[in-house]
C-alpha cells in the first residue's frame, strides 16, 4: 500500500514521519507554516527507545555523531551543592543533542522538494469519510495559505504533527479542550561555546524548583529551570534577572552558566499538556507527537514519543492490507503507550511542585537511598521499548 501523504508540521515528529513514510514507499509533502525549518535555543535528551527508533529510520548514526552520551538523571544535588546521588553502573544513558542538530539530520534524509515552508494549513476535508466541510472525490483535501495565496492539496493520508495547538486536532476533535496549564513554568538557556566547561550532567532539586544541565557538543551547555507558577502567562520584565533571582545563589556552576548565556537564548514557556484523547485517528487523518499526546517535560519523552509514533505509523502502512487497517493498528499501538507515559509525566510534575519541608526532605531521602533496581526500573517502561521495522518498498 502506498500513496501521497501530507504531513502538517515540520518539527521533529513531522520530519520523522516524512522519513518513515518515504521508507515505506509513500510520496510525502511536508507543510510547515514557518519561513524556515528550525528548532531554536534548546537541547533535549534522546533515550534508548528513541535512538533505536532513529536507527530504524536510517539516521541513528548521524544523530549520535551530533550528541554526547550522558546519564542526565543519575547525578542529583541540592541547591547547596550536596550530592544526593552520583551516576552508578547500570544507570540508563541518554544522548544529549541540540534540537537544531536533530532537525538538520532529519532534513538531510529528505529530498529538498519534500518540505514546503511558509505553508499555513487552515483545515482539512476528508471526503472519503464525510469529515470536514465537504467536497467531492476521494481522499483528503488539505487547505492552506501561502505567500502566493490560497491553495489546496490532494492526499490519501494526512499526518497532523502540528503541535499542542494543532489546527487539525481543533477541527476534527472539537470537544477536546486543548492545552492544559499544569501549574509550572520553565526557562531554558544555552551557553556560549567554551564559556563553562567541562560540566557534568546533573539535576538540582529545590522545593518547587529544579535546575537541570546537559553538556552539548561544541562545549556548550543546555540548562533549564522549572518552577511553580500561580497562573499561566506570568512573565517578568527581565527574564534573565528573574532566573538569577531564583537560582543565582545555588551551587556552582549554576551562576556561571547563567552569566554565560546570552539573554536572547533564554526562553520562557509555561508547562502544559493534553488530556487523553479517545482516538488518534479520524478517517484518513492521524495525529502524531504533541498534536496527539503533548506531555510535561518531566520524563524527557516528548520528542522520543513523536519519533516512535512516526516509525509505528510507517511500519503499519507498510505491512497492513489497507489504509483503514493501518490507521486502526497505529491507534491501537500508540495510544495506550503514549497516554501511560503522559500520565506518568503529569504525576512527576505534581511531585516536583512545592510541598512542606518534611515532604521535600523525604523526597531527598528517597533519591539518596533508593536501590539501583528502583532507579532503573522506573525508566524501563519507556526506555526498553523496541520499535518495529519498516519493510522497504520501492
Amino acid at each position: 500500500m502506498s500513496g501521497h501523504a501530507v504531513v502538517v508540521g515540520g518539527g521533529i515528529g513531522g520530519l520523522s514521519a516524512a522519513v518513515g513514510l518515504r521508507r515505506a514507499g509513500w510520496t510525502v509533502t511536508v507543510l510547515e507554516r514557518a519561513e524556515a525549518i528550525a528548532e531554536v535555543g534548546a537541547g533535549l535528551s534522546l533515550w534508548p527507545n528513541a535512538l533505536r527508533t532513529l536507527d530504524v529510520l536510517g539516521v541513528g548514526a548521524d544523530v549520535r555523531a551530533q550528541g554526547l552520551p550522558v546519564v542526565s538523571r543519575g547525578n542529583v544535588r541540592t541547591p547547596s551543592g550536596r550530592w544526593l546521588r552520583h551516576a552508578r553502573p547500570g544507570d540508563t544513558e541518554v544522548l544529549a543533542v541540540h534540537r537544531t542538530a536533530l532537525v538538520e539530520v532529519l532534513l538531510r534524509a529528505l529530498p529538498a522538494d519534500v518540505v514546503r515552508t511558509s505553508a499555513l494549513v487552515t483545515g482539512v476535508d476528508d471526503v472519503s469519510s464525510g469529515s470536514g466541510s465537504g467536497g467531492s472525490g476521494d481522499g483528503v483535501k488539505v487547505n492552506l495559505t501561502t505567500p502566493d495565496g490560497e491553495d489546496r492539496l490532494d492526499a490519501d493520508l494526512v499526518v497532523a504533527a502540528d503541535g499542542i495547538a494543532s489546527t487539525v486536532r481543533r477541527q476534527l476533535w472539537p470537544s477536546d479542550p486543548g492545552a492544559a496549564f499544569r501549574g509550572r513554568t520553565v526557562w531554558r538557556g544555552l551557553t556560549e561555546p567554551d564559556s563553562v566547561w567541562p560540566v557534568e550532567a546533573s539535576l538540582t532539586l529545590g522545593n518547587g524548583e529544579q535546575f537541570g544541565l546537559l553538556p552539548l557538543p561544541g562545549r556548550r551547555v543546555y540548562w533549564f529551570l522549572t518552577a511553580d507558577a500561580d497562573a499561566a502567562d506570568l512573565r517578568a520584565g527581565d527574564e534573565p534577572a528573574e532566573v538569577r533571582r531564583r537560582v543565582g545563589g545555588w551551587h556552582p556552576p549554576i551562576p556561571a552558566l547563567l552569566a554565560a548565556t546570552p539573554p536572547g537564548r533564554i526562553l520562557h514557556h509555561d508547562i502544559t499538556d493534553l488530556d487523553p484523547l479517545p482516538t488518534y485517528v479520524r478517517g484518513r487523518i492521524a495525529l502524531l507527537g504533541d498534536a496527539a499526546h503533548a506531555m510535561t517535560p518531566d520524563l524527557g519523552q516528548g520528542a522520543c514519543q513523536a519519533v516512535e509514533d512516526a516509525v509505528v505509523l510507517a511500519g503499519r502502512l507498510a505491512t497492513s492490507a489497507g489504509l483503514e487497517a493501518a490507521l486502526a493498528g497505529y491507534d491501537h499501538d500508540r495510544r495506550p503507550r503514549t497516554q501511560q507515559i503522559a500520565r506518568a509525566a503529569r504525576l512527576s510534575s505534581r511531585r516536583n511542585q512545592r510541598h512542606g519541608r518534611m515532604t521535600h526532605t523525604l523526597a531527598e531521602l528517597f533519591v539518596r537511598l533508593a536501590p539501583q533496581r528502583v532507579w532503573t526500573g522506573a525508566v524501563a517502561p519507556w526506555a526498553d521499548w523496541t520499535p518495529p521495522e519498516i519493510p522497504a518498498r520501492s
